[in-house]
């Protein structure tokens, strides 16, 4: 056999059987063009897909109904302070003088030679309170905090570094005023409730003198030791809000005004200015604006993939498709069938300007638009939100779920919701004995640590102080967002946790401090509220109700307020709610997934059909090949006849015929 098919013959053996296998190969080529188009509608319900979520995050701005309730404020002289506002701002306008700003105490030391200087060592306990009349109140948000100066560190250099890293409230630095080296003491916080109180155990025995470590003791107190003094009073600052006399320990002022915050920058005592809270209706407008385009790009995508061309006669590649048909009438139905329990006044979306258009996009009348936003009897949040709207004023929705059904639902509440208490049996001993009478073992929210007070006498108040201070600065505590309030009524103390529900406790269970201090307590757990929606048992956490039924995931916040009948909400998904409900569903479910695995399984059998037939092209090649060999062995071999007959022939005598 020939090694190189042809040579023999003559005969274009691999031109041959190339043209017969393009021949072969020409349902393999259909099959390329079947899996081109599933590849095609593929890449189409791609597209489709992140056009709906695109859509989707649109929605986000609307969904919220605190974003309907936005406010502005604004401060006519911008220099005085920077002014905002929350939803729950109540529009109007107000004079406002800024009289003071609030400071921060700072405290200097004396003079030393430089910051190498060697001071001491010991232990620096810094409270913060206030002084009045030359006494020292604690504030009881803030714990005493202690900073341990080792002989290591007790240089002036040394315990300006030791009392930075301390992270106890406080910050120092070193001053040089030309005659030496000061420590210079601040608190990080402003406001009279922040005065510094520095205490000192210094390790040269003596803690009242000023040497060594008790250089830096501070209290301003009739008969206090202050070997520090004061160069910043410690300073609230004050306002006058329509007449009304305001003094806050923050130049940041969220609570004078509910729902506005000052930021304030100077003070310009006798010069009032005017602040004015308004709806925010720009953002309003601008986000239904957003809502319209983006619809009407999905509505495009969507257009463009299904699309017939009438005068090209072309189809698109969705063109017909059930899935797109389905999610067309989805989302036109979510548009416009009409809400019926919104409570606002409005149920369709031409109401507010927002109509459909023959090609199926919508258009917005901005000027009606604007008119019913302007509207203080119309709500549009009911128009796009989820919303609840209470008819009691101590009932406000929270939250509801997608299964929520729209509808208007009774309320009536046989709990309140409580806060776990520990109420003293006996009025408090208030001498504080450091290792006799200093401790208390507690268990708050399910959380135990135990706490140490300060020695030395308390009134009834400042040892309720003391102890609410050493309880919220414990980060055993803290760490979990646990806090309480100490009060005390006749001398008897009560500790109440701030939060509320059966998981809120107080339980004073030992330490050396327990029964001076609160006697055999009376301890009580919270409860939640409790009650039903619809005549139905619904199911309730601390102060929040939360509905079973059809007003499943409905969740309502209870905060006070009588047993019984609590009045109606009237609860509907908005248009923007409803939307993204049935886009989810459109996402997560089979209306796009089961088209899209429909088309990978027509891709995946399209793949095994070729390979089906690759392997019979081979086969088929082989033989074909196999044939043409023979036929060129064949050849080559007659023609190697052909030519030695020749070379016989012309070997024979001639005949002389002369």
């Amino acid at each position: 056999m020939l090694s190189t098919p042809g040579i023999g013959s003559g005969l274009d053996v691999n031109g041959i059987v190339s043209q017969l296998m393009s021949v072969e190969r020409r349902p393999l080529l259909a099959l390329d063009t079947k899996e081109a188009r599933q590849q095609t509608q593929l890449t189409a319900f791609g597209t489709l897909k992140g056009a709906l979520s695109s859509f989707q995050s649109s929605l986000s701005a609307l969904k919220s109904p605190a974003n309907f309730s936005a406010t502005s404020a604004k401060l006519a002289d911008t220099s005085l302070a920077s002014v905002s506002a929350n939803s729950s701002a109540i529009t109007g306008s107000y004079d406002v003088e800024i009289q003071t700003l609030a400071q921060s105490q700072k405290l200097k030391s004396g003079n030393f030679a430089s910051s190498n200087t060697s001071i001491g060592s010991g232990t620096l306990t810094v409270q913060f309170g206030t002084y009045n009349g030359g006494t020292f109140t604690l504030n009881p948000e803030k714990a005493a905090q202690s900073i341990t100066i080792t002989p290591a560190n007790s240089s002036l250099a040394g315990i300006r570094d030791a009392i930075n890293q301390s992270d106890t409230g406080i910050s120092a630095s070193i001053i040089n005023d030309g005659s030496g080296d000061r420590l210079v003491i601040a608190s990080k916080d402003t406001g009279l409730s922040n005065a510094l109180k520095i205490t000192v155990s210094d390790d040269d025995g003596n803690n009242l003198d000023n040497a060594g470590l008790s250089q830096f003791a501070y209290d301003a107190s009739i008969g206090g030791t202050a070997n520090l003094s004061e160069t910043v009073a410690a300073s609230n600052a004050t306002m006058i809000i329509d007449g009304i006399p305001i003094s806050k320990a923050s130049n940041k002022i969220t609570d004078a005004i509910e729902g506005v915050t000052f930021n304030l920058l100077k003070a310009d005592l006798g010069t009032t200015t005017t602040l004015n809270i308004a709806r925010d209706t720009a953002s309003i407008e601008k986000s239904i604006s957003s809502f319209v385009k983006a619809y009407n790009d999905l509505n495009q995508t969507i257009t463009d993939l299904s699309k017939y061309n009438v005068d090209t006669k072309q189809a698109s590649i969705l063109t017909g498709d059930f899935t797109v048909r389905s999610l067309q009438n989805q989302l036109r139905n979510a548009l416009s069938d009409p809400l019926k329990t919104a409570g606002g006044g409005l149920s369709i979306l031409s109401e507010v300007g927002v109509s459909f258009q023959d090609d199926g996009s919508l258009k917005l009348d901005s000027s009606k638009l604007s008119e019913i936003v302007n509207d203080s009897s119309k709500d549009i949040s009911t128009l796009f939100a989820s919303v609840g709207k209470t008819s009691d004023s101590l009932v406000s929705f929270v939250s509801a779920k997608s299964d929520t059904v729209n509808g208007n639902y009774l309320l009536d509440i046989n709990q309140i919701a409580t806060q776990g208490t520990a109420i003293g049996s006996t009025p408090a001993a208030l001498t504080i004995t450091s290792g006799v009478n200093d401790t208390l073992d507690l268990t708050i929210n399910g959380t135990t640590a135990s706490i140490i007070l300060g020695a030395g006498n308390y009134n009834a108040d400042s040892l309720a102080a003391e102890i609410q201070s050493k309880i919220n600065g414990k980060s055993a505590f803290s760490s979990k967002d646990i806090d309480v309030t100490v009060t005390q009524s006749a001398g008897i103390l009560t500790i109440t946790s701030n939060q509320y529900g059966s998981s809120s406790s107080v339980e004073i269970t030992g330490g050396n401090g327990e029964l001076g201090i609160f006697g055999t307590a009376t301890e009580t757990f919270g409860l939640d509220v409790a009650g039903t929606i619809n005549g139905i048992s619904a199911t309730g956490s601390g102060q929040t109700l939360t509905g079973t039924g059809d007003s499943n995931g409905l969740a309502l916040q209870i905060t006070g307020g009588n047993l019984g009948s609590r009045g109606t909400i009237d609860f509907a998904h908005g248009f923007a709610a409803r939307l993204d409900q049935v886009i989810n569903k459109m996402l997560d479910g089979n209306l796009i997934n089961n088209r899209i695995d429909g088309i990978n399984a027509k891709i995946d059998d399209i793949n095994t059909q070729r390979e089906t037939m690759l392997r019979r092209l081979d086969d088929v090649e082989s033989r074909i090949r196999a044939q043409f060999s023979a036929l060129d062995t064949m050849i080559a071999s007659m023609t190697q006849t052909s030519n030695f007959l020749q070379q016989q022939l012309s070997r024979l005598p001639t005949i002389d015929n002369s």
